[in-house]
Order: C-alpha cells, then sequence, then structure tokens
C-alpha cells in the first residue's frame, strides 16, 4: 500500500486528510504548519497532537526526508550549493544566493531532464523522476535551517522542467504561498521553462502572479532546435503566441532568457529578430553568457561582444539585463555539481 506522503499536503488536503483518519480538521492545519511554518519533520515530536494520533499518521503516512549530502561554500562570493541525497538515493541540487534585497534560491523540480538542451548539463545523465511537492519545499527548507535565514525569492531554474511535472510544482506553488505556513509572496516566485507551449496555456488559466521565464536562446527555428529539442515540437511562432496569451491574460510581464554563445546567436541579426518577436509582449530579456561544459564545444563571447548584443537590443526599445554570475568557481549553474559528483563517484 503506498502510504501518503504527507509534507507535500496543501492546508485543505491536510484538513481533509485528518477527517478521512477520522481526527479533528483543525489537526490538519497544526499538521500542515508543523512542517511549513515550523520546518519540523520528525512526527514523535509533534507534540500537539495526542500520541494515538501521531502513532496512527505514522501508520498510515509518511514524511518525506531529504539529507544535505554535500555543502560547497563559494570563496568568490557568498553563494551556497547543496547537494540533497533523496530517500530513494537520488540526487538534486539547489543554489543560495545572496544580494542587497535579500536570499534567493534556485531549486530544482526533477531528477535529471528530458528536455535535452545541448549547453545544459542537467540533461546529461537522463531524467529519472519528477520530484514530490515535499521534495521541493524540502530544498529551501534545509538551506533556510542551515544559514539561519529566511528566504525572499524562489527560482524553478534548477535541473528538470517545472512545466513537465506540473501539478507537483502547482501543489508546491500553492504550500510555499500559504499564509498559515510559509507565506512566501507569489510575486517572489519564478518559474523557468524551456517552452512547454500547451502547459504555458494551462498555467496562464490559473492566473497566478508569478513570474514566467521562457528559455529562449535563439530566434530562429532552426538555430533553436539545434541547442533545444523542444523547438522541433513547438516552432517559435507557437511559443510566442502561448506567451502573448500568457501576459494579456495575467497581466505579467515576462522573461526570456537568452544564453549567449559565440558566433552562433549573438549577432546582429539575432538582435533584429528578436526585437520583431518580442515588439508585442511586455518581456524583459536576460542575457546570460554561455556556462561550458564538456559535451558541448562552443564559447561565450567575451565581455565586449555581450556588451555590444545588449547596446544592440536597447536601442530596438527591449528591456535588457546581463544576469550577473555567482558562484562560479563551485559550478553554480544547474545540474554542473550534480553531474561532476556522479561522474567522480563512477570513477
Amino acid at each position: 500500500m503506498n502510504k501518503t506522503e504527507l509534507n507535500s499536503l496543501t492546508l485543505e488536503e491536510s484538513k481533509v486528510y485528518m477527517m478521512n483518519i477520522g481526527e479533528k480538521g483543525y489537526r490538519g492545519e497544526q499538521l500542515f504548519q508543523y512542517f511549513n511554518k515550523h520546518l519540523n519533520l520528525n512526527l514523535n515530536e509533534l507534540k500537539q497532537l495526542p500520541k494515538e494520533t501521531r502513532n496512527k499518521l505514522k501508520e498510515v503516512g509518511k514524511v518525506n526526508e531529504i539529507e544535505i549530502l554535500e555543502r560547497f561554500d563559494s570563496k568568490i562570493d557568498s553563494t551556497k550549493k547543496y547537494l540533497y541525497l533523496l530517500d530513494d538515493k537520488n540526487i538534486v541540487e539547489s543554489v543560495l544566493m545572496e544580494y542587497k534585497h535579500g536570499f534567493t534560491t534556485c531549486i530544482s523540480t526533477q531528477v535529471g531532464c528530458k528536455m535535452g538542451c545541448t549547453f545544459c548539463a542537467s540533461t546529461k545523465n537522463g531524467f529519472i523522476r519528477d520530484l514530490t511537492p515535499a521534495e521541493m519545499l524540502n530544498q529551501i527548507y534545509m538551506m533556510e535551517k542551515d544559514n539561519n535565514i529566511k528566504i525572499n525569492n524562489i527560482v524553478l531554474m534548477g535541473s528538470g522542467e517545472p512545466l513537465d511535472n506540473y501539478d507537483n510544482t502547482l501543489k508546491f506553488i500553492n504550500i510555499i504561498h500559504e499564509e498559515k505556513g510559509h507565506n512566501i509572496s507569489l510575486r517572489n516566485i519564478t518559474l523557468s521553462s524551456c517552452g512547454v507551449v500547451p502547459k504555458i496555456y494551462d498555467l496562464a488559466k490559473e492566473n497566478l502572479p508569478i513570474t514566467l521565464s521562457i528559455s529562449l536562446h535563439s530566434p530562429f527555428d532552426a538555430k533553436r532546435a539545434k541547442i533545444m529539442p523542444i523547438a522541433k515540437r513547438y516552432s517559435i511562432n507557437e511559443l510566442m503566441n502561448a506567451c502573448k496569451f500568457y501576459g494579456d491574460s495575467t497581466n505579467r510581464r515576462l522573461t526570456f532568457e537568452y544564453t549567449l554563445i559565440e558566433d552562433e546567436n549573438d549577432g546582429e541579426k539575432e538582435a533584429i529578430e528578436l526585437a520583431k518577436l518580442l515588439k508585442n509582449i511586455n518581456a524583459h530579456i536576460n542575457l546570460i553568457p554561455l556556462n561550458s561544459i564538456k559535451e558541448f564545444s562552443k564559447d561565450r563571447p567575451d565581455k565586449k561582444s555581450i556588451e555590444k548584443f545588449k547596446d544592440s537590443l536597447e536601442k530596438k526599445g527591449l528591456r535588457v539585463t546581463i544576469r550577473r554570475e555567482m558562484g562560479s568557481d563551485i559550478s553554480a549553474s544547474c545540474g554542473q555539481l550534480r553531474r561532476s559528483y556522479l561522474e567522480n563517484k563512477l570513477q
């Protein structure tokens, strides 16, 4: 019999669950807050519940726990990279970054990734499974406890495609936002997708005031398909239509992630086409100089070329930033640390 994962339940689900096992509904709120407000996982220490209730929960349910396998601290800034060991011995990673406005974390939503982007380390060992809401939440809660901090901003941009794990990702957002739990503002959550078009329409209908970030990387179908296999399924025109629908439906600005690859997507023709694509979309472009991996032979452009591309886009009326690189000495880009750890383990 599959046991219910208690710390993957929303507040309402927790109340219903308690009533279904013969307890009062308010006990569900106590259980929910124990996990998501007080950041505890040991049911034996939940003294608000009678001992017989705790024993019943342990019999019919389970608590998903992850452990910190390794933590890597950058020597050039305050970035920290975490490798987590899941209960089935799989490994995921997260990053904790400190800015003037507070702490931001980038977490994983899947073990591995099936999207196959050529320059991304997350996908090189293939897709293993989706993460549960509790496994996403625990990445955040363990960082907070480990550093005695409160995280202000959450980015779903680690290993995996959040929209490919749609239901669990939405449930995670519901739980982390719940006022009686962790109470993170939806406006402080960014969901990054490589462009799963049908799910962008679904997400638009949820009308959540989160930030949707789209990995674009080229304004041309053929070139984009070379580095992002999902582009063979959904054309840029289909993707832009979905993005326009999302922006119009939610009245939210979209971010477009654009990884700059030397002599591949950093020319004037790309800048011209990007301006055409985004002219009717409330958009912000985030330029990301390529983080090289050994399986991808291309390089990042030099600093002068990056600034030239940014200036060209701005002259065409686009809003552009260059992502500040953090934790470069600890492989802080998604998938790099997990991949190097697995490779070293197999040697």
